[in-house]
């Protein structure tokens, strides 16, 4: 039996198995009617919302200028295609995931002393460069040598170089920069060297709290907002300090980085180094490998490493990369010690084949680019 109450209409019996078992007053059966008025109300709704949203773009864009909001999806074309600056390394490249480091975006390099810091940071200098690029090398450390950077490929006639007094110095020449619009890199080298005004005035017994961290963290606040406008490659250069943990639930040695928390939040890549062995010829050591770990990452995934050959006083080797990739993508062939290139022995051992490759410039400038094709094509 059915009642209606206000237009519902209720069941006054629940049926289980085609027999009546309780009575179950009130059970509610909404209407068709019902039904169709929520729908229409609800599209209502969508549609006021939608000239709301509509509204409040206009007067958004009025008031602080077109474009100052859009759809990701249909004008991220820039988001999409990363403008990048290459590091120097095709299997660095690779692990950042748009094929170099990303543009108008700041960038953090650290590890331990003499792990390869200033050198990755030179071979970015010196890709820039190749492309008409302007580059600033910020020297807090005072310590840049010429001679080392021209063997890297830097062209330090037209580098631009700034080895300030303080660390607010240094800061406010970075952002003049940033601002000008005209530069492509800017490097700071390093963190740990930015020495605030008041900490360098000081008594050596003076104590300066977090001096560092606060100037570090206000200049990022302002350099930030107009470094993705001005498309200026920022990279600072870091040391990592360690610290004795004596109780709570840690013990033992743990390592951080200088300059405070700031620039670990603002960086959109950070990049681990580090020294994991040596290279030898013969009994000499010529060298050393480093591990390089994508720490942070924002516009690719994170966490990937690679190793990489590092030559004392030429810095990252070019040649030994490109032999590694071409066996791994069968461009070369290795038959015991003999590597081949098209049938061709090019080499009796990894150095030969390395020396080859150097003699051949022509040769090498052909397989690093069918090596770049196959390790970027999707």
């Amino acid at each position: 039996m059915l009642s209606r109450v206000g237009g519902l209409a209720f069941s006054g019996r629940l049926v289980r198995g085609g027999r009546a078992v309780a009575s179950m007053p009130f059970l509610p059966s909404y209407s068709t009617k019902s039904e169709t008025t929520t729908t229409t109300t609800t599209r209502s709704d969508d549609e006021r919302s939608d000239e709301a949203l509509e509204a409040a773009l206009k007067n958004i864009d009025k008031v602080h200028g077109t474009g100052t909001v859009m759809k990701l999806g249909s004008a991220s074309e820039q988001v999409r295609n990363c403008n990048v600056i290459p590091t120097g390394s095709l299997q660095l490249d690779s692990i950042l995931g748009v094929g170099g480091l990303p543009r108008g975006r700041v960038c953090e390099i650290y590890g331990p002393e003499a792990s390869g810091k200033t050198t990755l940071a030179l071979h970015i200098i010196a890709e820039a460069q190749k492309r008409n690029g302007t580059c600033v090398f910020v020297d807090a450390e005072h310590a840049l040598d010429r001679e080392y950077a021209d063997r890297i490929g830097v062209d330090t006639d037209n580098l631009l170089l700034s080895q300030p007094d303080t660390g607010e110095q240094a800061l406010d020449i970075v952002d003049t920069f940033i601002r000008s619009s005209s530069v492509d890199v800017i490097c700071v080298d390093s963190v740990a060297a930015l020495v605030p005004k008041a900490e360098l005035e000081g008594a050596m017994t003076e104590p300066h709290m977090a001096l560092q961290a606060r100037l570090m963290s206000k200049a990022l606040r302002k350099i930030s907002h107009s470094l993705s406008k001005s498309g200026t490659l920022l990279v600072f250069l870091n040391q990592v300090r360690q610290k004795i943990n004596m109780g709570g639930f840690s013990y033992g040695i743990t390592e951080y980085t200088s300059g405070g928390t700031a620039l670990k939040y603002y960086s959109s890549v950070r990049m681990e180094i580090r020294k994991i062995g040596s290279i030898k010829r013969e009994n000499e050591i010529i060298g050393h490998n480093v591990r390089v770990k994508v720490a942070k990452n924002k516009v690719a995934p994170p966490f990937k490493q690679v190793q990489l050959q590092l030559e004392f006083g030429k810095g990252l080797c070019p040649y030994s990369e490109v032999l590694d990739l071409g066996l791994h993508f069968g461009l070369l062939q290795q038959k015991g010690s003999w590597f081949a290139m098209d049938g061709e022995n090019i080499g009796q051992g990894r150095e030969s084949a390395k020396e080859f490759l150097r003699d051949t410039p022509q040769v090498y400038g052909e397989l690093r680019e069918s090596v770049r094709k196959l390790l970027f094509t999707k």
